[in-house]
């Protein structure tokens, strides 16, 4: 092939938009069996069990979709919220029909008969959709930017107590192998001798990928005597355990020094105060 010599401009004069129907057959389905919830004043158990067991071949994926459209959570939300109230056992299909009372009563639990009442009977304005796609466009990358920076201030607060301000957050810190970013480097940026990142999943926002990711590139850029401590919370780690099994070989392989969460800040602080002594800081 001739070899063609291009300019930005070339390129960016010849771009045109992607476009895509979001769509797709599950929402048609999920569509259609919304659309089969009465209209009326007030709702009950029964309700709940016509919604999830409507006999229209769309199966139960289409029925939790269905039930986290009225209680507005995402299907990682939802998924996350009944693994932890069912326990063990999954949240399918085959759950549902081995407890189905149980089932019916977590979701009752968690407010969907009077999610359903709410959102039959509400009489929307034009704004009222406006909102909704601002809640589920920027209102969501919002909520995980302010849950993560919640538990950076939450690890922050630690920090200050034990060190004072012998720390640095949200930088870059010089390591033996190059740069990366951190959370916090103690005592500063140029010679981090305690790392501490904090993750939130399904709380920041950040990707699995994007998590062990960051944290790779803090374990490839610091020194080998230096100590890398991941503090992170959020439920949804209980729906992707394979991923956290990932960080947690990298602590027992001594790549991270120790994965804490919110449940273990006296922990936490305890073996900040023993690496602060064994530091000399």
């Amino acid at each position: 092939m001739k070899i063609i010599h291009q300019s930005l401009e070339q390129i960016l004069d010849n771009l045109s938009p992607l476009e895509a129907n979001w769509m797709d057959p599950t929402a048609e389905a999920i569509m259609v069996r919304i659309q089969t919830v009465p209209q009326k004043s007030g709702f009950g158990r029964s309700d709940i069990t016509a919604l999830i067991d409507a006999d229209d071949g769309n199966g139960f994926t289409v029925s939790k979709f269905c039930v986290g459209s009225f209680l507005g959570y995402s299907k990682d939300k939802l998924e996350t919220e009944l693994t932890a109230r069912l326990g063990p056992g999954g949240t399918g299909v085959k759950r549902y029909k081995a407890e189905p009372e149980k089932f019916l009563d977590v979701l009752e639990d968690m407010g969907l008969i009077d999610a359903m009442t709410l959102t039959v009977n509400s009489k929307p304005v034009w704004s009222d959709l406006l909102k909704e796609r601002l809640r589920f466009g920027r209102g969501s990358a919002i909520q995980g930017q302010q849950r993560g920076r919640e538990l950076e201030d939450f690890v922050e607060t630690i920090i200050e107590e034990v060190f004072g301000t012998s720390y640095e957050a949200r930088c870059t810190f010089q390591g033996a192998n190059g740069e990366a970013k951190c959370d916090f480097a103690i005592p500063t940026r140029a010679t981090p001798l305690i790392l501490i990142e904090a993750k939130g999943y399904g709380a920041t926002g950040s990707k699995m990928s994007d998590i062990i990711g960051d944290v790779d590139a803090i374990i490839g850029a610091k020194r080998h005597d230096a100590s890398l401590l991941l503090f992170t919370d959020g439920l949804t780690w209980k729906a992707r355990a394979n991923d956290m099994r990932k960080l947690v070989q990298r602590q027992n392989d001594g790549r991270i020094t120790r994965i804490y969460t919110k449940q273990m800040q006296q922990t936490f602080k305890s073996e900040l105060q023993v690496l602060k002594a064994e530091y000399g800081l």
